[in-house]
């Protein structure tokens, strides 16, 4: 189906230019016809704009659809009164928190419950974070709770972002002085973990945050990714968030304490 525009500037060229743009085709799609050339006349006066003709193919437009028939209603007979039915079953409240016995996993052992610890490891601890933070110069006192064969240490006082430090390094040294110290000399290796103002839990939740981000960008681009250098801990952390995630696998490289986790593309776990 032919359709045409006419189109007018003030040259042949401008007006073509104009109605190509219009109709979003090329020259060469258009058949041109001049219909009046332009003309400057003389400074101004008697000037003539030119006119074009473009002729171009449409698409031929679809016919209306038919109206559908009109199909006569009829009213339906009224349906059968249905049996009620039945009030669900109301369930008891569940209990106060206070009453609920405490989680079970799925072998059937209770979690292990933090507790307040004043056995002599405890004691050891608190010695010896108390004589370090003297002569570190640090108001901080140790809360030791004791979490199945983990001792768990929170530091409590002001100015904590000194005892955590960079991406929590002095955190880390506190932690490894303290286990050096409290183990030195026992048959039996406890496990000691210190903590600030939460840094620990919100570490770990950035460091699942960039597996994640990272393994999506492994798939996406199909290479390895060698992360930053990060203590055992912080590794351990990528490993796991990403043990079981489609398509990547993890693994360490370098020599501590430049050891980094690489997140390399694995089609076998597709």
């Amino acid at each position: 189906m032919l359709k045409y525009i006419e189109v007018t500037a003030k040259t042949e060229e401008e007006a073509i230019a104009k109605g190509l743009a219009q109709l979003g085709l090329d020259r060469d799609d258009v058949s041109l016809e001049i219909l009046e050339r332009g003309k400057t006349g003389f400074l101004g006066i008697g000037s003539v704009p030119a006119k074009v003709k473009l002729t171009y193919e449409a698409p031929d437009e679809p016919e209306p659809a038919p109206a559908p028939p009109v199909v006569e209603e009829k009213s339906a007979p009224a349906p059968k009164a249905e049996k009620p039915a039945p009030r669900p079953e109301r369930r008891p409240a569940p209990a106060p928190k206070a009453d609920r016995p405490a989680p079970v996993p799925a072998e059937g052992k209770p979690v292990p419950k933090a507790e307040p610890a004043d056995d002599d490891v405890a004691a050891a601890i608190v010695k010896f974070q108390t004589g370090l933070f003297e002569h570190m110069g640090v108001e901080a006192r140790p809360m030791v709770t004791r979490e199945g064969d983990t001792y768990q240490v929170v530091l409590e006082g002001e100015n904590m972002g000194a005892l955590i430090g960079h991406r929590g390094e002095t955190l880390d040294a506190i932690q490894q002085l303290t286990g050096y110290a409290v183990n030195r000399g026992r048959s039996h290796r406890v496990r000691i973990h210190v903590d600030a103002e939460g840094y620990r839990a919100r570490r770990e939740e950035s460091l699942n945050r960039l597996a994640h981000k990272t393994a999506g960008k492994v798939i996406k681009y199909r290479r390895n990714i060698t992360l930053e250098a990060m203590n055992a801990y912080e590794r351990h952390v990528i490993h796991t968030a990403l043990q079981d995630y489609p398509g990547v696998s993890t693994f360490s490289t370098g020599t501590e304490p430049n050891r980094r986790t690489v997140v390399a593309y694995d089609p076998g776990k597709m």
